[in-house]
């Protein structure tokens, strides 16, 4: 037996609570939770995780806990029983959000949803507190149809976007918490808007700081420019070596040739996504698949040197970058990040002292899609969504927890689903996330969860 015969009230009940969400993802959206107390006060991500624990006590949810974690974060945990020997379900999200970056490039504030041109706008609005709206509203509608066909277990991570590892580290910790017939990771998305995607492969990433000094203090150009060594030039010099002449990532002793065999994405799509500009080329060989999911990716995503605003005339006497490389499936993720390191070092030029710290790690993530699951994932997608059929995508982000979770739970499936279709903008300025998505893949949600209990009784 399979949901189709419940969709259509499911998906009605999921439309009628759609105002109730969009009202608690303004709750949610409010909050400045960036994991990064030099940013934003740790107050907000715990009066995030407070938020969340509460929504879940009022869905009848019992052990509902807040966890303290190792990297200094907060996750939420609740279990909400269901039918005697029905399987169990791990749904995750996390609260945390990337920072808002450019004020200035937000059309409106980014801690404030905002419905404009038929979509919400707001920093975390898809990555990912809409990803726990998606999972309160799926069991919702499953409450209000015949009740929830599994047990269900929720975390909800604090600290994702830093790579810090808390929720990871905890886990390993205690394994027996999160234990679980299949993990749903509502952290993905659709390849596209309306195109139910299941995403197969993630990259994992290293985040390292370089810091270049030459001089004890900075000097007068004036006086000392054209001897005296410039740590800022010497930075720009190793980090120009981290790109070919094409603008492919070329780390020393890093393989960059792997070519991708699944869903394609048209370059003529992929600039529209990207918003690249007129005459603007892309970088890198291949085709975009290649590139974005299966070969390495640097991206210098931090410098600190002198703004250009009160910038005086000195030769600088240190600079500092942070860098971000991204590593397909396939690598490992520590190789990876010893060999970024003996790269870096290698090529700092004039015997500049040079020191690279990491900051965070996670490796990269293959899943499974011809598993049972995914077939009970497919047939709720395909009701979610009428006329389209489940597609598989690579991602090019990183969920650090996919790998922990595999390891600790060799025999669960893990499946990856999301709000985050290019639209959405996750990361930058005017992250937003579509209603109707939300809706759908709501639906989706609480259908596979149906399909997937059906598919365990035999």
């Amino acid at each position: 037996m399979t949901a189709q015969p419940i969709a259509e009230p499911i998906a009605a009940t999921v439309s009628s609570l759609m105002p109730r969400a969009k009202a608690e993802l303004t709750e949610l959206v409010a909050f400045r939770s960036v994991a990064d107390p030099a940013q934003f006060p740790r107050s907000e991500c715990e009066a995030a995780a407070s938020w969340v624990a509460d929504a879940l006590r009022a869905e009848d949810f019992t052990d509902v806990a807040v966890l303290d974690t190792p990297d200094g974060s907060q996750a939420v945990y609740g279990f909400l029983p269901g039918p005697e020997g029905a399987p169990t379900v791990l749904l995750y999200a996390h609260y945390d959000v990337q920072p808002p970056l450019d004020l200035a490039g937000w059309h409106t504030p980014p801690f404030e949803l905002t419905e404009r041109d038929g979509r919400w706008y707001g920093r975390g609005a898809a990555d990912c507190k809409g990803g726990f709206i998606m999972h309160l509203l799926a069991l919702r509608a499953l409450k209000a149809n015949g009740g929830v066909p599994v047990s269900v277990k929720v975390i909800v991570e604090g600290s994702e976007e830093q790579g810090t590892g808390g929720l990871e580290r905890y886990a390993e910790a205690n394994p027996d918490l999160l234990t679980a017939d299949a993990i749903v990771i509502g952290d993905t998305g659709n390849f596209r808007a309306g195109l139910p995607t299941v995403t197969s492969s993630l990259r994992g990433m290293t985040m390292l700081r370089v810091q270049v000094d030459t001089l004890e203090g900075n000097l007068h150009s004036g006086v000392f420019g054209g001897a005296a060594p410039d740590a800022l030039a010497a930075l720009i010099r190793v980090l120009d070596s981290l790109r070919a002449e094409d603008g492919s990532t070329t780390v020393d002793g890093l393989a960059a040739d792997a070519e991708w065999q699944g869903l394609q994405y048209p370059e003529e799509d992929f600039r529209r996504d990207a918003k690249v500009l007129d005459g603007v080329g892309l970088i890198g060989d291949g085709t975009v698949g290649d590139r974005l999911w299966a070969r390495p990716a640097v991206t210098v995503i931090g410098i600190d040197c002198p703004p250009c605003v009160g910038a005086t005339p000195s030769v600088q006497a240190s600079a500092r970058a942070q860098i971000s490389l991204r590593v397909p499936p396939g690598q490992d993720a520590a190789e990876a990040t010893k060999l970024l390191t003996a790269h870096l070092q290698a090529h700092t030029p004039w015997g500049a002292r040079v020191t690279v710290e990491q900051v965070g790690q996670g490796q990269p993530f293959q899943a499974d899609v011809a598993s049972p699951a995914y077939t009970s994932m497919a047939q709720a997608l395909a009701a979610a969504y009428p006329g389209q059929e489940m597609q598989a995508a690579g991602m090019g982000g990183s969920i650090p927890l996919c790998n922990t979770l595999g390891a600790l739970y060799p025999e669960a499936e893990i499946l990856l689903i999301g709000l985050s279709e290019p639209e959405a903008q996750i990361h930058a300025v005017n992250e937003s996330v579509s209603p109707d998505e939300l809706e759908r893949m709501s639906v989706a949600e609480a259908l596979f969860l149906v399909n997937y209990a059906a598919s365990k009784r035999g």
